[in-house]
């Protein structure tokens, strides 16, 4: 089994030397961003000037925004090399940064260096349109980490590499107290943020015989108890007990039985103003009874990319320890069509005695998400996000680029719209209008859970919603975002652990308003 997580490995730091001092650095690697307008001035180190000349003369490395080019340098040993990263003629926002850091973090790995110096301008946030060191040191922190992720495999033979152990940032000259103060934090909330994502990713990449409820519910308990959280899991007994009866049909079909996974960060001194955070953890959905088609159905291993992400979140509340309150609930389960598996027309009871008609056995992440948005309003919540693969429609919608979202607060759907910008994970809001809320009515029961394909990505937030019982509250559906067919900008193929970052950020802008 290889294929560290990129968070495990990874050291970060900043230094401010002199230029002499850059070059007797022993690193495998240098990464200097460049743009054509610097080298034409010689506005860069000369060691680096002679080499790029050369290179844009003959059309080899022109300096464009990610563009990346690698090569050797002469009588410094076989592995010393130097990664060319471009950043084209105008400023980067902070997203485009965080991507040429991670063009340069992939270009490292396809070398196999363990150590990295990256020469920085002075100062850095002349390439930034933000003009903010610690966004800038943020950004370039979280595309490296982010950008080194390797997927754990299971092949007999693999080489050893480890991937990237150490990146080092470098600044020449002095700088002020105020500027070190910048980096520092920024580094910090890139390695809280960064490492959140990669631990999203690796559970989400599990294969299914690895990852059933009860692993999920371990791995949520080794994060509490990383941190000194306060937690709970419920098993199957305790759940018929209490009467969560979506969270109990969606998994009485598996021989894995379902859990409730609760984790609480208090951050203020009063249990008020909580934030409750919801996921959906269905570790493998064949549909139910309503069974999918087989083509693809292995990606299913991602239908709890939802819980993963709200994990993800509570890691870095535990690293940035911010001064809010925070409940996370995880309702997860395996959705499969055994003899005791849940039936299209089953009525079946939800936690908060809602009733739901079953037309479609794979509408099943609304259904334990009803149980797990009314545990959380329990816990003392007083706003609320969801975070699922709730719909294909969705994809239908808006592809595997931005994440849908759907809510009964434009006030805080805005402000989390805003955190997306900063953090640079496409969000887009779906209408919630009153004909949408009426299409989920049912003959027999409370709610229905499936309304057909008009509409489906909307209705089937709304049903997850009509459970937030009048409490501010937004879906995320992230069926499209959390998993990709092929790497892009900052994610790789696989997990992406979309929302760690924003959801993280939302939090932070929520404490910084008090």
């Amino acid at each position: 089994m290889d294929g560290h997580s990129c968070s495990e490995m990874m050291q970060v730091a900043i230094e401010w030397i002199g230029e002499s001092d850059a070059a007797r650095l022993d690193v495998d690697a240098f990464i200097v961003l460049v743009s054509p307008e610097g080298v034409q001035h010689g506005s860069m180190r000369q060691a680096w000037n002679s080499l790029l000349l050369p290179l844009m003369e003959r059309h080899l490395f022109q300096g464009a925004p990610f563009q990346t080019y690698a090569m050797p340098l002469q009588g410094r040993g076989e592995y010393r090399t130097v990664i060319f990263v471009g950043v084209g003629e105008r400023p980067l926002t902070s997203e485009e940064l965080r991507v040429a850091a991670a063009q340069a973090a992939k270009a490292a790995l396809k070398m196999r260096v363990k150590t990295i110096a990256w020469e920085l301008s002075s100062p850095l946030v002349a390439f930034t349109v933000e003009q903010d060191a610690a966004t800038a040191a943020q950004a370039l922190t979280e595309g490296m980490i982010l950008g080194a992720y390797r997927q754990q495999h299971y092949k007999k033979h693999a080489a050893p590499y480890d991937g990237i152990e150490q990146l080092l940032f470098l600044r020449k000259g002095s700088a002020s107290a105020a500027e070190k103060a910048d980096w520092e934090l920024g580094i910090r909330r890139g390695l809280a943020y960064a490492e959140s994502v990669c631990l999203a990713r690796d559970l989400t990449n599990l294969p299914g015989n690895m990852l059933v409820p009860d692993d999920l519910a371990k791995a949520a308990l080794n994060v509490a108890a990383k941190y000194g959280f306060e937690s709970s899991v419920l098993d199957e007994r305790q759940l018929k007990e209490l009467g969560m009866g979506g969270l109990i049909a969606v998994g009485q079909g598996s021989a894995h039985p379902p859990r409730l996974i609760m984790i609480r960060y208090q951050g203020r001194e009063q249990w008020e103003d909580v934030i409750g955070l919801v996921g959906k953890g269905i570790t493998f959905d064949t549909g139910g009874i309503s069974l999918k088609r087989r083509v693809g159905m292995e990606e299913m291993i991602s239908d709890m990319a939802g819980a993963a992400a709200v994990l993800g979140v509570m890691n870095a509340l535990g690293r940035l320890k911010p001064a809010v309150n925070v409940v996370m609930v995880i309702p997860t389960a395996e959705n499969m069509p055994g003899g005791t598996a849940f039936k299209p027309g089953d009525v079946i009871r939800s936690y908060n005695g809602r009733t739901i008609e079953v037309l479609n056995t794979d509408a099943e992440g609304r259904v334990v998400l009803a149980d797990g948005m009314a545990y959380a309003r329990e816990q003392g919540a007083s706003k609320l996000i969801d975070v699922a693969t709730l719909t294909g429609a969705v994809l239908t919608a808006l592809g595997d680029v931005a994440t849908g979202a759907v809510a009964n607060d434009d006030t805080m759907l805005e402000e989390f719209i805003l955190a997306s910008k900063r953090t640079g994970e496409k969000v887009w809001p779906l209408p919630a209008y009153k004909e949408f809320w009426d299409m989920l009515k049912s003959d027999v029961a409370d709610v229905k859970n499936s309304t057909g394909s008009r509409g489906a990505a909307i209705t089937a937030g709304l049903f997850v919603g009509t459970f937030a019982e009048g409490l501010p509250w937004i879906h995320l559906d992230i069926a499209g975002t959390a998993f990709l067919a092929k790497e892009r900008g900052v994610n790789p193929k696989g997990a992406t652990g979309v929302m760690v970052r924003t959801i993280t950020e939302w939090i932070l802008a929520q404490e910084a308003a008090k």
